[in-house]
């Protein structure tokens, strides 16, 4: 959606148009690099747009309280998390923050605020999503990504060298970050597509892969997300010109029958439900009871088909695809029942992408109110739209954790944590650690598998850290202490086990040289195998 059709605040609507795989059956390998596409969009679950945080600008410059959004903070991410969101999508601008070519620099400040925004995520095991959003707009001062402008040269060499600074700001990054090429790029009509328009988008699109898979490190493997014709599903699966990019600098330990390019596109329809600001259209779906105030089109059997299509074109293909973009605004004051149907709309469409092979990310642009997509409150970092969360969450497989009238701790998950209030003896029990290191850090994804008889209902972990390593975030369970001896417990969603299952929990860890896996486990006191 075009970043002056969701500004936070203003309601300014264009025309048209954790991180544990366990929560949603994916037993996760060492690193998302080892994830087939079917895996990594199970893996990144239910999904959530900061929006236009760090696509606001003023006058051309960056800035993401421009738009009247708070400044980003870790309560609020953590907010995010806590209500079983497993991906946050960061859209982001940098228009004047790139300077003169040749080199076309790329603010330091800015760059840096914009790492610290994706640690505040990454940090906490979720998926992060970030792109080029706000620079490709018309209606944005300072936009320059503009695929019928005359001057092509200068835009593809000024393309390329940010994306080449973002990548090497990030190279050290797991595949837990994934690249967006940019956001809604087309030509302004929301027509047929344009040639050579759409060739331009596409060189766009080979440019970003080219350029961040020869940065190296994680870069050479890591999942990159390409969008078509103004992500619009017709126009990218059609053949209306879209052209998958090549991938030749990819890492050679890569299987070749394995992608590593994802597609993305957004869904808003029917836009008279979903976005138009009026109170005419304010129910969709099967559960509408008044026909005059339900669109005409975009039904749920036409969201299934729409689904359906990207499946049958790029997931059938090993494409994974990501539904980067979907939402409908508060249309409550003409209509008290139409968060119900806001809810419907979008456990209806998570449900649909699930069933055929794409993940999701909700659009929220931070406003509350007539005409907000805001699920929560910024400035207190608490929840506002429990109901279409809790649609979001369970159509994804998962389960939230979050409560609407509190705020999550600012710190890692990394806790003290009394003992499960009701607990069975595991008899037996299996673990499986999935280590990943670099550097002086680690990740590590450990796998419990009841082997006994009788279910587990509620379980703490006991295990001893190598010399030298200190958990700093952790996943699916609380931890204490953060080093040594290290107690984990279940969490809400995961603390029953039957007999043969299993669940996963993980960490990150600092380290001083010895990246070795825990040793010792005991679960309820019984020893692990």
């Amino acid at each position: 959606m075009s970043s002056m059709a969701r500004r936070a605040g203003l309601g300014i609507v264009a025309a048209a148009l954790a991180l544990t795989g366990a929560v949603y059956g994916v037993t996760r390998p060492a690193s998302a690099a080892q994830l087939t596409a079917s895996q990594l969009v199970a893996d990144m679950g239910a999904g959530w747009n900061l929006g236009n945080q760090l696509e606001a600008s003023n006058n051309g410059v960056p800035s993401e309280t421009a738009w009247g959004n708070p400044a980003i903070t870790q309560a609020l991410i953590n907010r995010v998390k806590a209500s079983g969101f497993k991906t946050i999508r960061i859209p982001i601008s940098y228009l004047a923050d790139i300077g003169a070519g040749p080199s076309y620099t790329v603010d330091a400040t800015w760059l840096n605020r914009i790492k610290e925004v994706v640690d505040y995520a990454y940090n906490q095991g979720l998926y992060v999503v970030i792109n080029m959003h706000g620079d490709g707009y018309k209606s944005v001062t300072g936009s320059w990504l503009i695929c019928d402008a005359t001057d092509q040269t200068t835009i593809k060499a000024k393309y390329q060298k940010v994306w080449q600074q973002v990548a090497t700001k990030f190279a050290a990054y797991d595949e837990h970050l994934i690249f967006e090429s940019m956001n809604e790029e087309f030509d302004g009509q929301y027509g047929t597509p344009t040639q050579p328009c759409y060739t331009n988008i596409n060189a766009y699109n080979q440019t970003f892969v080219d350029t961040v898979r020869q940065t190296g490190s994680t870069n050479a493997s890591r999942w990159l997300l390409v969008p078509g014709w103004n992500t619009n599903i017709d126009y990218t699966v059609g053949n209306y010109g879209f052209v998958l990019p090549t991938d030749q600098y990819r890492s050679s330990s890569i299987p070749s029958t394995e992608k590593r390019l994802m597609i993305s596109v957004h869904y808003y329809d029917p836009w008279d439900f979903t976005g138009q600001e009026d109170g005419n259209i304010t129910q969709w779906g099967p559960n509408a009871t008044n026909a005059a105030k339900t669109s005409t089109w975009g039904q749920a059997d036409y969201l299934d088909g729409q689904m359906k299509k990207v499946h049958d074109t790029f997931v059938a293909n090993g494409y994974p695809v990501l539904v980067g973009e979907y939402g409908s605004i508060d249309k409550t004051a003409a209509d008290s029942a139409n968060n119900t149907y806001r809810a419907d709309y979008a456990r209806t469409l998570v449900a649909a992408a699930k069933k055929y092979g794409a993940a999701t990310a909700y659009w929220d642009n931070g406003y509350n109110g007539a005409y907000g997509f805001g699920l929560f409150n910024r400035s207190s970092a608490t929840v506002t739209q429990q109901g279409i969360i809790d649609a979001i969450i369970s159509a994804a497989g998962g389960s939230s954790t979050s409560s609407p009238s509190t705020s999550p701790s600012v710190t890692p998950s990394v806790s003290p944590s009394a003992s499960p209030s009701t607990s069975t003896p595991a008899g037996a029990c299996k673990i499986t650690n999935a280590v990943s290191a670099w550097n002086n850090g680690l990740t590590n994804n450990i796998t419990i598998t009841n082997t006994g008889t009788s279910a587990v209902n509620g379980w703490s972990l006991a295990f001893t850290l190598a010399a030298g390593q200190t958990i700093t975030s952790g996943w699916s369970a609380t931890y204490s202490p953060a080093s040594g001896n290290v107690t984990a417990t279940n969490v809400s969603y995961n603390g029953a086990l039957a007999a043969g299952a299993s669940t996963t929990i993980g960490y990150q860890a600092t380290h001083t040289g010895n990246a070795a896996a825990p040793t010792g486990f005991r679960l309820n006191g019984a020893t692990c195998s």
